[in-house]
């Protein structure tokens, strides 16, 4: 399995662009050159399923090269824009798109997500486009497959109507998507003890907060939220010394310079993702 980190910025990407701090001046003077400059909010699973569609798909194709029309799947964690930008759907066939790699797209999240899709597109989509693109509502706890892809939803912490976050599972690989969300709630703990007791190869954190701590409440972490939900993981069985973590979705506010991540990947032994970074397991 082959998991590409299209996009490692919270909301307001970094350089966040209505902000002159200090941090974001000095990264936008870098002029999108080295890894500090941060896109929203996007994972790709071998090339063919997408964990959430940023506003930056754009950017995503034209810079990072990859191919938004090979994306089969896309499995929305919650509504909020940065994660889920529908309104390019609508150029998703037509004139806008020949040659596309996959002519149909099969959209998995929740029902304020499908509602917000429908919303989104609902004064330009033209028929023919709307035709190729499917709405799959889904539950917390209610497993579903996709293609070769077994996924299951987990209930997050997040100021959303229900969101989500998932475990995947594909030739026998698994990967676990905790972003974005707090300390994941202790009502997915029965649910993740029922599935198979194996560890998951790679985690990814909401790693918001990074260096600091917000407790255990909210709706972000940081690094010790993240060994938090780790050591809970590790004692359900699902997670042990082998499972490789990546922090990501950083904001500017926290001023993730390499330093300070270069610090993070040494003393918690994660890896801290930047836009691009792919990792096969």
């Amino acid at each position: 399995m082959k998991i590409t980190y299209l996009g490692t910025g919270a909301a307001e990407g970094i350089p966040a662009q209505f902000c002159h701090c200090p941090y974001c001046e000095r990264v936008r003077k870098k002029k999108f050159k080295g890894t500090e400059v941060r896109s929203r909010a996007q994972v790709l699973l071998d090339g063919e399923l997408s964990v959430d569609f940023s506003p930056d798909a754009f950017y995503h194709s034209a810079v990072l090269g990859a191919d938004l029309s090979a994306i089969r799947y896309l499995v929305v964690t919650h509504s909020h824009m940065d994660h889920f930008y529908a309104h390019d759907f609508v150029l998703r066939g037509y004139k806008y798109a020949k040659q596309m790699t996959v002519p149909r797209l099969e959209i998995y999240g929740n029902e304020e997500v499908c509602e917000v899709y429908r919303e989104s597109v609902r004064r330009e989509m033209r028929e023919e486009i709307g035709a190729a693109i499917s709405l799959h509502p889904v539950d917390a706890y209610e497993s579903f497959s996709c293609g070769e892809w077994t996924v299951y939803p987990l209930a997050a912490r997040h100021t959303s109507v229900d969101p989500l976050v998932f475990l995947f599972e594909k030739g026998g690989k698994r990967y676990l998507h905790l972003s974005d969300t707090g300390v994941l709630p202790e009502e997915n703990d029965d649910y993740l003890r029922s599935l198979e007791r194996r560890p998951v190869d790679l985690i990814t954190f909401d790693c918001t907060f990074l260096w600091e701590s917000e407790g255990e409440n909210l709706r972000h972490m940081g690094l010790k939220e993240n060994e938090t939900v780790f050591r809970r993981l590790e004692e359900i069985g699902l997670a042990d010394g082998h499972t490789q973590k990546v922090i990501t979705h950083f904001s500017h506010n926290v001023a993730p310079t390499s330093a300070a991540l270069r610090r993070a990947e040494r003393e918690y032994g994660v890896i801290a993702a930047y836009d691009g970074m792919s990792i096969e397991i």
